[in-house]
């Protein structure tokens, strides 16, 4: 029997200030500027809050670029089925089919704004091709700074807007969500906060819009940002919201893999242009496993490259680019060139090692693609939201496609009913025992080995037993504490949705249940109940078949 620990609460404090808004946004990467932007320009009141700098997320790291039909000799249906496939069953194909189709006017948009991407020698735009993807459509900046573009792009935008005579936005940088304000209907009214100061504060609003961005800093080795500590998801479940299929958490195959370093990606645009995988003896690691080899999906090479460290006892894997020359590296990855090198790997002259890093959250609180959450007033986009475009498992560059796409939708959403956005009053929610400060730091190693790539129900179990008893507190609220907390529950959410699912598909890989069932074909959910417990749910998705489960 497993004991599913309770997730932990944070202590009720006292409000230091209060202000009032229409509009709450949450999170400063690509959805939550494309939403600031979009209700700034129609002059709804709103504010924007970021726990750190307005241009610091963890869109400003993405390597790759942006997935969207750019060329004749592409199709939208092209790019549907590429989703679909790589999704292992579970995308919501509404979705997927809507944002397809909206992908290219929300890159247009961002290149209205003074995007600048990759030209070829005829000045048409540079595509790619990067895992899972059957034809050339990824749009980059810089060669891998693309998210850096999108980034600096939406910043000045946004700071514009702000600057604007007669703005209604307000910024407020430094500042870092505790939890969601409810009223006495049970709808979302606004936010408390962790200021500059560390200060308590309370927003009122008639909408919070959360794009609060992922989880992965439950793990030892991730591509996310220090920010990515699940503020906005474990917000929404003690709000309330339902959250979905949270078991599918997409590890990255290719993160350097040296002593020391937690987040340094190698992008799939590498192996996009020619990289091998390889094992330590010099044996290619996909050979035999995936029609797409090198560039099959995510899921299936960050297992091929599991078992294969498996099976030679080693702790990685190796990235061939050596036949790339300094000139190629220079022009298309001089970014990911200057980083090995810092760290001591030229992989001009030597291949690079790699192994599986958590990436990306494809689930999150149920959404749909405009936002809307089972929370009345709570809208979610971008990475906290699951949506169904990403199924069980994220196409690669489809994510900040989506949370342009996204963003914008949920901000024209508001827009249109700017004038029932008044703020109620809110009710005063019960305090609990939060996890001490550094109380997460232990449990790290646990999820890596326990809830990473492959998984079983003995080690789930082991994960959640440790999850339980880890340290709590009921002093105060700081961002220590709010870290290990959030961080508390992420973990409890993650393992109780894996052990609930007793199959493998997408990126969820149990070796217990290695393989795909048909009874499994709908979304795992979870809720707190009355009693602040864990409910879990299976909802099976009607008229499904397996025709697209990889």
């Amino acid at each position: 029997m497993t004991t599913i620990p309770i997730p932990a609460e944070l202590p009720a404090a006292r409000p230091v200030w209060r202000s009032r808004t229409s509009v709450v946004v949450v999170g400063s990467g690509a959805a939550g500027l494309s939403a600031t932007l979009r209700l700034a320009r129609a002059g709804v009141a709103t504010e924007l809050i970021t726990r750190a700098a307005l241009d610091d997320s963890a869109t400003a790291w993405a390597q790759g670029g942006l997935a969207a039909v750019w060329s004749a000799d592409d199709s939208a249906e092209a790019h549907v089925e590429d989703t679909l496939v790589a999704g292992a069953g579970l995308c919501d194909p509404e979705a997927v089919a809507e944002l397809v189709e909206q992908a290219p006017a929300a890159i247009r948009r961002l290149i209205a704004l003074g995007a600048r991407f990759d030209t070829d020698a005829t000045g048409l735009a540079d595509l790619h091709l990067e895992g899972g993807h059957h034809a050339r459509r990824i749009l980059h900046a810089g060669g891998d700074r693309s998210g850096a573009e999108v980034q600096r792009t939406l910043t000045v935008a946004v700071r514009a807007a702000a600057d604007d005579p007669g703005s209604a936005l307000t910024i407020r940088p430094g500042t870092r969500l505790v939890d969601l304000l409810t009223d006495a209907e049970g709808a979302c009214c606004g936010v408390r906060v962790l200021d500059e100061q560390g200060r308590i504060g309370e927003i009122l609003a008639g909408a919070v819009v959360l794009a609060a961005g992922g989880v992965g800093q439950a793990w030892g080795l991730t591509t996310n940002p220090a920010g990515a500590t699940g503020d906005g998801l474990a917000a929404a479940l003690r709000a309330g919201a339902a959250v979905r299929d949270v078991e599918f958490v997409q590890f990255h195959p290719t993160l350097l893999a040296v002593p020391g370093e937690r987040g340094v990606l190698i992008s799939e645009a590498v192996r996009g242009e020619g990289a091998r995988l390889l094992d330590l003896t010099g044996n290619p690691v996909m050979a035999g496993i995936h029609p797409l080899g090198d560039l099959a999906p995510r899921d299936v090479v960050s297992a091929a490259m599991q078992q294969r460290m498996a099976e030679t006892g080693t702790e990685h894997c190796l990235l061939d680019a050596t036949g790339f020359g300094e000139t190629r590296w220079r022009e298309h990855f001089p970014a990911i060139l200057a980083m090995c090198r810092e760290r001591g790997v030229d992989p001009v002259t030597e291949p690079i090692p790699v192994r599986p890093g958590a990436h990306y959250l494809c689930g999150g609180i149920a959404a749909d693609l405009d936002g809307r959450t089972s929370l009345p007033g709570l809208y979610a986009v971008g990475e906290v939201a699951g949506t169904g475009v990403q199924g069980a498992n994220r196409l690669a560059s489809n994510s900040v496609t989506e949370a342009l796409v996204a963003g914008d939708r949920v901000g024209a959403l508001l827009v249109g009913d700017r004038f029932a956005l008044a703020a109620g009053e809110s009710v005063p929610r019960r305090g609990g025992a939060a996890v001490a400060a550094g109380g997460f730091t232990e449990l790290r190693p646990v999820l890596d080995a326990e809830v990473g790539v492959r998984r079983s129900a003995p080690g789930l179990r082991r994960a959640l037993d440790r999850v339980r008893r880890a340290p709590r507190t009921a002093d105060t609220v700081d961002r220590a504490i709010l870290d290990a907390t959030n961080l508390h529950t992420i973990a409890t959410l993650v393992a109780t949705a894996a052990l609930l699912r007793t199959e493998s598909r997408g990126c969820h890989r149990r070796a217990d249940h290695p393989e795909t069932r048909a009874e499994w074909l709908g979304r795992t959910e979870i809720t707190l109940d009355r009693t602040g417990r864990l409910a879990t749910a299976f909802i099976p998705l009607p008229n499904r078949t397996e025709e697209h489960a990889a």
